[in-house]
């Protein structure tokens, strides 16, 4: 298990509430113009863009929101300019995050990231420091109550996932980045709902802390995925049995 149900779990138990889905669906948006604008608004042509969109079906995203913010890529519509930026922080006990920003002001960005992590415990690290301690990995997420995990793994095992495992009600399919596609379409086409997926960051060995520790790492990352110039906070934070976030 990569851990990543447990995130899953734990942001899914505080509750979908209206205003993280829509902070969600906002840096969704913003992905999707940025891939529009860099590759154009076709998805056939455009791998970014196909995959921002999975991601957005993915989350349920209304496909009148998907087509505005291809719109505001292409320049159809007034949108803003966006700069993509990549942060590495370690924190205490060898914990590393890879923050990923897409921002209209790179210095208020840069400013807010420093800060967070300064307040946080963390220090900004090298580029490439902690990079290498993660692999990309396709990963989607699905509600254990409302399927079981043999249905979704009889549907996604065809579809060319790598594995399907059940855990604290939520059924996590791993996936190679280039396999996700097919995965999701295979998914798509037998009408199954996702929580969440995407191409993602995944550590190859986590790091295990006490659950003080654990629980200011989660609160960091948590304040960092609030900030509305982040975009991703991948952690390679192991969660212990029973971890319950505040």
């Amino acid at each position: 298990m990569s851990g990543h149900s447990k995130w899953a779990t734990i942001k899914h138990a505080k509750g979908a509430a209206d205003a993280k889905r829509g902070q969600m669906f906002t840096k969704l948006i913003k992905e999707i113009s940025i891939a529009a604008r860099m590759g154009g608004g076709d998805p056939n042509g455009n791998p970014r863009l196909r995959t921002a969109i999975l991601k957005a079906r993915g989350a349920n995203m209304p496909k009148d929101n998907i087509d505005r913010a291809i719109k505001k890529g292409t320049g159809e519509l007034e949108g803003v300019n966006y700069e993509e930026l990549t942060y590495e922080a370690f924190l205490g006990g060898g914990v590393g995050l890879l923050i990923e920003v897409l921002t209209d002001n790179k210095n208020r960005a840069a400013a807010d990231v420093r800060n967070m992590l300064t307040r946080g415990g963390g220090e900004l690290a090298k580029a490439g420091s902690v990079s290498r301690l993660f692999k990309r990995q396709g990963i989607v997420t699905i509600d254990g109550e409302k399927y079981t995990e043999d249905q979704i793994m009889e549907i996604a095992l065809e579809g060319g996932a790598d594995d399907v495992a059940l855990s604290d009600g939520i059924i996590e399919v791993t996936t190679k980045p280039e396999d996700f596609e097919t995965v999701m379409e295979a998914l798509n086409a037998k009408g199954i709902e996702t929580l969440d997926a995407e191409v993602s960051m995944v550590p190859d060995v986590e790091v295990s802390l006490d659950n003080d520790a654990t629980g200011k790492a989660v609160k960091l990352i948590e304040r960092l995925e609030e900030n509305e110039d982040v975009q991703n906070v991948y952690s390679n934070v192991a969660i212990p049995e029973g971890f319950e976030a505040e």
